[in-house]
C-alpha cells in the first residue's frame, strides 16, 4: 500500500482585475468582504506585489512560467503560450501533485492545459489570435477593445455571463475538492480557482448591490484635473473612449459600486471555498493562496481598466494563508506575481530549490513568509495597447521608474507620494539613480529587436486570424465528461456506488 504523502495541498484563488486598494484587507474603509479579510488575519499579506504586465493573458503567463514576458513572448492578450515553456503545473506534476485548473487562465493557441492534469471548465474568453493591438497604427480604436459603455451603464443585474461562469467555476472546484477526499487519492491537489469578477463590465447581481449605499460610495483619490497626464495615460484613455466625455461623480459612483458588489460576490465564494475544505477535512493540509492577475483604475487619473504601471493598475493582491504552517505577518517589499513558480514549487519539495528546466526570472517568496531576508525589486515589462515600442517598471525599494524611449521618464517616491502625483524624473537630486536604472534596462534589452518582433507577431496574427475565422478554427477548450461513470449507473450494486459517494465515510 502507498504511503500517504505529507506535502501540502495547494488551492489558489485568482480573480481579474482586483486591485488590492479596494479591499478592507488593504486599507478600504467601503468594500465588505469577510472572507479575504479572514484569509489576510491569519495569513501572510504581501502590501506590494504586482504583476509583471498589467494585462491578463501575459500576467498569467508569466505567473505560470516564473519568467518575464519578453523571455516568452507574452506581449499581449491574443499572444501564443508555447507548450515547450514549462509551468508550475508541470513542475508540481513532477512532484506528485495532481493539478487541475477551474476557470479562466486565458491560455492562447492550441494547448489549453499547459501542464493541468484536469481542466474543469471552458474558458470564458476565446483562445486565437484576434485580440492584438496594433503598433503600427497607435490611434485606432479596435472594435475588440474596451469601451467607456461599460462605465455609463454599470449598475444591478439579475444575471451575467460573468456571474454564470464564476458560479460554475465555484461548482465544479468544490466538487473536485469532494471527489479528491472521497476518491482517497494519495497525491495531493494543486487546483487553481480563476474566476473572472470583478472584471468589468461593472455589473453585480441586486443583492449584492444592495450591499453598499450610493452615497456611501468613495470617489478617485486623484482626480484627472489634479495632475499633468503624462502620454501613455493619454493615449489608453482616448483608446476605450474615456476621453471623449466628462463623467459625472454619479456615474463613476454607479460603476464603483457595481466593482464593490462584485467583489463580495467573489468573497462570498472564497467563503464558500473555504467552507468546502473545513468539509473535507482538508483545511489543516491546504495553503491558500488569494490573489490577481492585475488591477483596476476605476477612475483614478481618470482612467479605467488596467493598461498601465500605476499602482491601482499594476498592484495585486497577495495573501498566502496556512496558519497551521506559517504565522501571520505583513510583508513590506516589493514582489511580484513571477515568483509564483519558485514559491509553489519550493513548497512542493519541503522548501528545497527547485531544479528547472531552463533559467527563471522569478524568485521564492519562502524567505518572506519564513521571516527571513527576502527580495524588494519588481520588474514590469508591457507590450500591449497604447503604446508603440517597449514599456518598463522597476519598483526597488521605495522607488518607482515607468520607462518608455518615446515617453518622458517617470519616477515616483511612493512612500511620500502613494498616489503618484508628482512626478520626480526631473529632480536633480534623483538624476543618478534614475540613469543608473535606464542604463540597467538598456544593458538587458535590445530595444530595436524588441520591436522588430512584437510588430512581426502582430503582423503574423493579423493575418493569420483572418484564415482561422475563414475556415472555422478555434482553439477554445471544451471539457469532456464521462457520464458512464456519474450517479447511479449498472456497472456496480446501487448500494456500492452510494456508499463510495457518501462523505465521509460510514
Amino acid at each position: 500500500m502507498k504511503t500517504k504523502s505529507k506535502s501540502p495541498n495547494i488551492l489558489l484563488i485568482m480573480v481579474d482585475q482586483l486591485a488590492p486598494q479596494f479591499l478592507p484587507c488593504y486599507g478600504h474603509p467601503v468594500v465588505k468582504s469577510p472572507n479575504i479579510d479572514r484569509l489576510a488575519r491569519d495569513g501572510v499579506v504581501f502590501q506590494n506585489a504586482y504583476t509583471n504586465s498589467p494585462l491578463c493573458a501575459p500576467s498569467r503567463f508569466v505567473m505560470m512560467s516564473g519568467r518575464l514576458p519578453s523571455k516568452i513572448s507574452a506581449w499581449d492578450n491574443a499572444a501564443e503560450f508555447s507548450s515547450e515553456i514549462p509551468t508550475f503545473a508541470h513542475y508540481l506534476t513532477a512532484e506528485g501533485y495532481r493539478t487541475s485548473l477551474s476557470g479562466k487562465m486565458h491560455f492562447v493557441g492550441p494547448d489549453q492545459l499547459h501542464g493541468f492534469q484536469d481542466r474543469l471548465t471552458t474558458d470564458v474568453y476565446p483562445s486565437d489570435f484576434t485580440w492584438h493591438p496594433e503598433w503600427d497604427n497607435p490611434g485606432k480604436r479596435l472594435d475588440w477593445f474596451h469601451n467607456m459603455e461599460v462605465v455609463t451603464k454599470a449598475g444591478s443585474c439579475v444575471r451575467s455571463m460573468y456571474l454564470d461562469y464564476d458560479d460554475e467555476v465555484l461548482f465544479n472546484a468544490k466538487r473536485y475538492i469532494f471527489d479528491h477526499v472521497r476518491e482517497d487519492y494519495d497525491e495531493p491537489f494543486m487546483l487553481t480557482v480563476s474566476m473572472i469578477q470583478p472584471h468589468d463590465p461593472y455589473l453585480c447581481s441586486k443583492d449584492k448591490w444592495e450591499l453598499y449605499s450610493g452615497d456611501d460610495i468613495d470617489l478617485p483619490i486623484t482626480s484627472l484635473d489634479s495632475i499633468e497626464e503624462d502620454s501613455h495615460s493619454a493615449r489608453l484613455r482616448h483608446s476605450y473612449g474615456a476621453s471623449d466625455d466628462i463623467f459625472d461623480d454619479e456615474t463613476i459612483q454607479r460603476a464603483r459600486r457595481s466593482y464593490y458588489g462584485s467583489i463580495s460576490d467573489i468573497d462570498d465564494k472564497v467563503g464558500e471555498l473555504i467552507n468546502t475544505l473545513n468539509e473535507a477535512g482538508a483545511s489543516d493540509n491546504t495553503i491558500v493562496i488569494f490573489t490577481s492577475d492585475h488591477g483596476d483604475m476605476l477612475g483614478e487619473r481618470g482612467m479605467w481598466f488596467k493598461m498601465s504601471f500605476f499602482e491601482h493598475s499594476a498592484r495585486v493582491p497577495l495573501i498566502i494563508n496556512a496558519p497551521k504552517m506559517f504565522s501571520s505577518k505583513q510583508v513590506q517589499e516589493a514582489v511580484s506575481l513571477v515568483d509564483m513558480l519558485p514559491t509553489l514549487v519550493e513548497i512542493a519539495r519541503d522548501g528545497k530549490e527547485g531544479d528547472y528546466a531552463t533559467d527563471i526570472d522569478g524568485r521564492s517568496l519562502l524567505p518572506h513568509i519564513n521571516g527571513n531576508q527576502g527580495h524588494d525589486e519588481v520588474i514590469g515589462e508591457y507590450f500591449g495597447e497604447g503604446i508603440s515600442e517597449p514599456m518598463h517598471m522597476i519598483r526597488c525599494g521605495s522607488k518607482k521608474l515607468i520607462y518608455s524611449k518615446s515617453d518622458p521618464v517617470q519616477y515616483y517616491d511612493l512612500i511620500n507620494d502613494p498616489h503618484e502625483i508628482n512626478n520626480i524624473a526631473n529632480n536633480a537630486a534623483h538624476k543618478t539613480e534614475i540613469n543608473k536604472l535606464i542604463t540597467s534596462l538598456s544593458s538587458n534589452y535590445n530595444y530595436s529587436e524588441l520591436c522588430k518582433k512584437v510588430l512581426e507577431s502582430q503582423s503574423r496574427r493579423n493575418f493569420l486570424k483572418g484564415v482561422m475565422s475563414k475556415h472555422n478554427i478555434a482553439w477554445d477548450y471544451y471539457p469532456s465528461r464521462d457520464s458512464s461513470k456519474e450517479y447511479v449507473r449498472n456497472n456496480m450494486p446501487i448500494y456500492e456506488l452510494e456508499k463510495r459517494a457518501r462523505f465521509p465515510k460510514v
